[in-house]
């Protein structure tokens, strides 16, 4: 009866893995500890706006001149979002699952970035890693618009004309992007106040 049994056992084969003695075979897409690229990241928070346990956080340091990016693993739910919304894929789910530290303090990971400043009013208002990418991403687009109608032999005067509005529309936002939104929006308004008679038309 015993030998039998042993037989059994022998072409069932081990029915249990190996962990912790050895390591665990992963499925294809798990989703296990985020990881943070600091060089790739630009601060922008979208990561931090989207995590729905608030492991992710921005904060803005009392001399205002750097922009904290912190996370907290031990309020992580793994849920992915984070890396769903980065633009720069500055983070991306490793397949580390083994977080067990002596203190909470070692679940906290946190980095600084320089803070840009407002060319007109000088006060603080994104990260400057995140200028130069919103930067770049403009004077391609711009670059692509402008290049658009050369390359096209038979392009419409309709075509043209739009590319040309979306070259436009990319020189006021590059011209722009170094100020602040409250700064923006006051320019805006006295850009607005001073074409409404030349157009004809009234503000209300």
């Amino acid at each position: 009866m015993m030998l039998k049994l042993f037989k059994e056992i022998r072409k069932t084969g081990c029915g249990t893995v190996g962990y912790p003695y050895a390591p665990l075979d992963l499925p294809k897409g798990y989703r296990g500890k985020p990881s943070h690229l600091e060089e790739a990241c630009i601060a922008c928070g979208a990561c931090a706006v989207a995590c729905p346990p608030n492991a992710i956080s921005m904060e803005l340091t009392s001399s205002q001149d750097q922009i904290t990016w912190a996370i907290n693993y031990g309020r992580c739910v793994f849920c992915g979002r984070c890396e769903e919304v980065c633009p720069t894929f500055a983070i991306k789910l490793s397949d580390e699952f083994e977080l067990a530290v002596m203190s909470k303090e070692d679940l906290e990971e946190s980095c600084a970035y320089p803070v840009a400043t407002c060319a007109c009013c000088g006060k603080p208002y994104a990260s400057a890693k995140e200028i130069d990418y919103a930067r770049r991403v403009l004077a391609r687009a711009g670059g692509a618009s402008a290049d658009a109608p050369a390359a096209a032999s038979g392009a419409s005067a309709a075509s043209t004309a739009a590319s040309a509005d979306v070259a436009a529309d990319v020189a006021a936002s590059l011209s722009k992007i170094d100020l602040c939104l409250e700064c923006r929006r006051r320019d805006d308004g006295v850009a607005a106040v001073r074409h409404a008679p030349a157009q004809g038309g009234a503000l209300c």
